[in-house]
């Protein structure tokens, strides 16, 4: 189910009597009823559109109310399995500053991390714990796209003179770290218990050494990669301390050799990995998310 079709996109039945519940929605000639539904893979949440040709004084009303009937739909499957759980999924996807210290306390070395709005911190950070190596990132996302070809701001290394444009700051607090000297990047994906991770090297990039996503300039592909065992081990405590079954981990292999964790993101993307190194990805959520049935 594409969950941005709940909306005028759909036709829902939710009906009550003294021994009877009923709740169903309909996609064309497509029929989900709750009742019938065992698991749930819970990939992405996207946002709904109203109607262009509806006035904009009903848009707010139009989304509370089909968002509140999206959460009845939702609230009616909480008693099986899902993967992740959504409420938990949308906790750790919020809490990047959570996620580090539980990273933390899992032995995983973090890098140095200041969220602020505060631009007179900021200066401090950058002079006296990052000895003026440090990026900038948003916490969340611009955008959306199964294409990847939304606008999203990238990690941005911090000079000296970017310091002198803080001001703006104030209208949208960001995280400031250490930036890490590469030797690659390791983007992991977690399926209970099974990592399949890949390594990539954009060090050769201008544009993409402080994010391979931008990395047009140069050609570059991803590459298989055996975890050390004693990462895993971290990484699967971290996982199961957060109450997630899937994630998409970000981690840096220092050129020192140490392993240094940026985030995870629940609903990260995969699908790079199955396609050029032909992991078993899909299938393993599937496998996974059956046995919790049996």
């Amino acid at each position: 189910m594409n969950s941005d079709l709940f909306s005028s996109k759909l036709s829902f039945d939710y009906s009550l009597s003294d021994n009877k519940n009923t709740v169903q929605i309909q996609i064309d000639d497509r029929v989900i009823d709750a009742n019938a539904v065992e698991a749930v893979w819970y990939r992405k949440l996207w946002q709904a559109e109203a109607p262009d040709e509806l006035d904009d004084d009903f848009k707010e009303i139009y989304l509370q109310e089909y968002y509140t009937m999206q959460n009845i739909f939702f609230e009616s499957l909480r008693d099986i399995p899902w993967f992740n759980p959504i409420a938990k999924d949308h906790e750790i996807s919020n809490n990047k500053f959570g996620q580090l210290s539980v990273a933390a306390q899992n032995g995983i070395e973090i890098p140095k991390s200041l969220f602020t709005n505060n631009q007179e911190q900021v200066k401090a950070f950058f002079y006296e714990e990052c000895n003026k190596q440090m990026i900038a990132k948003l916490h969340g996302t611009l955008s959306r796209s199964m294409l990847g070809n939304t606008p999203f701001f990238p990690t941005t290394q911090i000079t000296e003179p970017n310091l002198a444009g803080l001001a703006t700051l104030i209208y949208c607090p960001m995280i400031f770290q250490e930036m890490i000297p590469k030797a690659y990047e390791l983007r992991i994906i977690y399926v209970d218990g099974e990592f399949f991770a890949g390594k990539i090297n954009a060090g050769q990039s201008e544009r993409g050494k402080t994010d391979w996503r931008i990395a047009t300039d140069i050609y570059f592909k991803w590459e298989p990669y055996k975890l050390p065992d004693p990462v895993a081990t971290s990484l699967s405590k971290m996982m199961q301390q957060m109450g997630l079954f899937f994630g998409a981990i970000d981690m840096i292999r220092h050129q020192d050799g140490r392993y240094i964790f940026l985030e995870v993101n629940p609903q990260g993307e995969w699908g790079m990995l199955q396609r050029d190194l032909s992991y078993p990805i899909g299938e393993t959520i599937a496998e996974k998310l059956v046995a919790r049935l049996e």
